[in-house]
């Protein structure tokens, strides 16, 4: 019985050969999409999973209340780790780590920078990073600790085996014993670093993480067996207070979140964690799901639309006895067979276009063919699209009956003709939506490079203090200049697009003592100002002529309107215990994402050698390879020891948005993908109705209707649909797309003229779609349209 199935189903597939092309096309386009989309789905959600004790490995965060707001981050205090341990004993492990960074390293001649971080000495105790060579329990454990990854240990020694106990300078500035060698760090983890330093090395060149007061470094916790993270976050809560000197308007807590969800689930309202990464998770697994519903829909509509050539072979096989379940069986065995064709199709299409997909999703996935579980879920998915696709015109088909079928007066019911147009809208309407979504977020995107930032972000340089180069800023600086090319040098202890630094230690006259406020500062040298271009509206910069300058302050629009100083130059401000005067007030400038509102933003000023942070260089346009060249000749004549690495400041601001532009432009492809399958289906409708309408079409040419209305008589019909569809998609789009934007504090709007090219771009490609089949009916030979078969 099967065989005979099969054969039945092979017979028809190759008798209509364009049906099953174009069936085959929508599904494997439909299948190669959602493939796609689930692979990187599955990327993300696996991302830090790994951990053998993932569901006892908790990271901290901080909420921070000021001013009736509530700030959320995971920024804590450089030994509150060690605290935890010794207080909290639900805690078996914890460790406090800095966040990735690149640093020098020699070995003999050979000097590399390499990203890396400093972790405490339970790294390797709670992290299931394999180690090769060393022991969790001593990995870290002295001052002079330096675990490698394999990659390093290649780079300098080359083997893992013979970096163990060997040297290796850090910086210029320590010498490191290697430790431990663990293996490269694989896809799936969240942090990638090559290298990991004993915590005590962290605090001895960056002492201010030691006071309990600051916050920068990271803390992760595992629980013992059975402890209750409930309990330890209740515990956490108040725990910096009896540490933290006592603020009444002030108030900081912490809590606990499981680290395996920190990749997806990063962001925070009102300093609650709320949402993140997951939301993009979720948007194109419901695209998924919707693309293949498209390309499901398009075999319902196309089959049905053949249904009038194989209505006389059912007919006969009910009269030779076939029940209705065997028929339904036979039809749902052709629609897996096309659907299994149509996965292996799809499998071809994904591994061609996989090296392609990761460039833009800047992945590393491949196909797990190796795994069982994969195949389980592909079969699964083969059965259940070949079911979806496959039922309804199997229940339609096989309803025929088989007298008026042999008659030739079957007619086919309104009821059969309206579903398949509403599914027809539903197709369109999610192609729509899709539509509405990519012009948005690209606006967006564009919205985003376009944003007068307040400074110039064009030929902006940093370069970062590294080795030498801080303590011989002066001579660098001063030789820099003379460089042809090179516009202004100055400095900044961290990057003009990534201000994390803040206070609520500001005081002024005046100031509410009930009151706080959160500002954002930086550290800057001579020569910011210009370097930035920034505007200042009263004041002056930082001067030479001006010793006292040392104490003064600089101050943004923002903070101004915090403080309340109509005329803020000239008052008197104290920044952490340090009082002096605003000599000068700064157009507002954006030195975050615009996910964030401008801050209240304090420059202070240091005359002296920079240790950290970025030195920025303005080139001249137009002549950037020039200054290139010019500055690693100086870097390598002032820091010998340190490859000369540079940052553009366009390519760090783009980094802020990395999420958004491949949003972008998945979006721009899976809603062309979806157009193109949602065509198809409409092109199935066409082909139904211009079968069920043929001798309509005959007798009014033969009353003397024209190619033109007959045309028009089809067209205007399916772009009603279309029409229909875009008002449904339309209030559907705006409210996504509204919630979406919500996400930045400065956004494009959402215009009407978006709709309307949203309209305008499906109605032409489903006219161009309609049109084709639809002048093909109106100009067929009524003679042959009247003939009876």
């Amino acid at each position: 019985m099967v065989r005979n199935y099969l054969k039945v189903a092979w017979r028809n597939i190759i008798r209509n050969k364009a049906h099953t092309f174009i069936n085959i096309t929508g599904l494997s386009v439909g299948l190669t999409c959602s493939l796609l989309i689930l692979l990187w789905v599955q990327s993300e959600l696996n991302m830090d999973a790994y951990h053998v004790n993932g569901a006892r490995l908790y990271q901290v965060y901080e909420r921070e209340g000021y001013e009736h707001k509530i700030d959320g981050n995971y920024y804590t205090p450089g030994t509150m780790a060690f605290e935890i341990k010794k207080v909290i004993p639900e805690a078996e492990y914890a460790v406090d780590m800095a966040d990735d960074r690149n640093h020098v390293f020699r070995v003999g001649n050979r000097n590399l920078k390499i990203q890396g971080t400093f972790a405490g000495a339970d790294l390797f105790k709670m992290f299931s990073y394999p180690l090769l060579n060393g022991s969790p329990q001593t990995a870290l454990n002295s001052p002079v600790s330096i675990a490698i990854s394999r990659k390093m240990a290649g780079m300098f020694f080359g083997s893992s085996g013979a970096a163990m106990g060997k040297t290796i300078r850090y910086d210029n500035l320590k010498d490191l014993t290697v430790t431990a060698v663990f293996e490269d760090l694989t896809e799936n983890s969240s942090r990638k670093f090559e290298y990991a330093i004993n915590w005590n090395t962290f605090l001895q060149y960056v002492p201010w993480a030691s006071n309990l007061n600051n916050t920068g470094p990271f803390t992760y916790v595992q629980l013992r067996p059975g402890a209750d993270p409930s309990l330890v976050d209740r515990k956490l809560t108040h725990f910096l207070d009896q540490y933290r000197s006592k603020n009444n308007t002030l108030h900081v807590e912490n809590g606990l979140q499981r680290f395996d969800q920190v990749y997806l689930h990063s962001n925070f309202t009102n300093g609650r964690i709320d949402g993140g990464r997951i939301e993009y998770v979720r948007l194109f697994s419901i695209v998924a799901v919707f693309v293949l519903l498209i390309a499901c829909i398009n075999f319902m509509n196309l089959t049905t639309a053949q249904s009038i050539k194989r209505a006389r072979e059912i007919g006969v096989r009910k009269v030779v006895g076939a029940l209705r379940p065997a028929l339904i069986r036979q039809f749902i065995g052709e629609s897996l067979l096309l659907t299994v064709l149509a996965v292996i199709v799809a499998l071809t299409m994904m591994r061609l276009l996989l090296p392609v997909f990761n460039q833009l999703t800047q992945k590393q996935i491949a196909v797990p063919f190796n795994q069982v579980s994969f195949w389980l879920r592909l079969t699964a998915l083969t059965l259940i699209t070949g079911l979806l696709a496959g039922s309804y015109p199997a229940l339609f088909l096989s309803s025929f009956n088989p007298v008026k079928v042999l008659k030739g007066s079957l007619k086919i019911g309104t009821g059969s003709v309206w579903f398949r147009k509403g599914l027809v809208i539903f197709q369109f309407t999610l192609s729509a939506i899709l539509i509405i979504a990519t012009i948005i977020i690209s606006k967006q995107v564009n919205f985003i490079q376009d944003r007068n930032l307040g400074y110039d972000r064009e030929n902006l340089v940093y370069i970062p203090v590294e080795g030498a180069l801080g303590s011989k800023y002066d001579v660098f600086k001063n030789e820099a200049l003379r460089m042809p090319g090179i516009s202004s040098v100055s400095n900044i202890d961290n990057t003009p697009t990534s201000m994390n630094s803040g206070t609520t230690h500001v005081e002024w006259d005046g100031k509410d003592p009930n009151n706080n406020f959160l500002f954002k500062d930086a550290v800057i040298g001579y020569d910011f100002v210009p370097t930035m271009k920034l505007k200042i509206l009263e004041g002056r910069d930082y001067s030479k002529d001006f010793a006292t300058d040392s104490v003064n302050y600089l101050i943004n629009e923002a903070a101004q309107k915090e403080i309340g100083f109509a005329n803020p130059v000239g008052r008197s401000l104290t920044v952490r215990g340090v009082k002096g005067k605003i000599i000068g007030l700064l157009k507002d400038f954006h030195f975050q994402s615009l996910h964030e509102p401008i801050r209240p933003f304090i420059f202070h000023f240091t005359a002296g050698r920079p240790t950290d942070g970025n030195i920025l260089v303005r080139t001249q346009p137009g002549k950037i390879r020039e200054a290139l060249a010019g500055l690693e000749a100086v870097c390598k004549q002032v820091n010998p020891n340190v490859p000369f690495t540079y940052t553009f400041s366009d390519e760090a601001y783009q980094k802020l948005y990395k999420s958004e532009k491949v949003v972008a432009k998945l979006s721009d492809i899976f809603a062309f993908m979806a157009i193109f399958i949602s065509c198809l289906g409409l092109l199935g409708l066409v082909m139904f109705t211009a079968e069920q309408r043929v001798r309509e079409i005959g007798i009014r040419k033969v009353l003397g209707a024209s190619v033109a209305s007959l045309f028009t008589l089809l067209l205007s019909e399916f772009l009603l649909l279309v029409l229909f569809a875009l008002f449904i998609a339309a209030p559907i789009g705006w409210y996504a797309m509204h919630k979406w934007l919500q996400g930045f504090a400065y956004h494009t709007p959402v215009q009407w003229w978006v709709f309307a090219l949203s309209g305008g771009l499906i109605i032409s490609i489903a006219l161009v779609t309609v049109s084709f089949e639809a002048v093909k009916a109106a100009l067929v030979n009524p003679i042959k349209s009247l003939r009876s078969e």
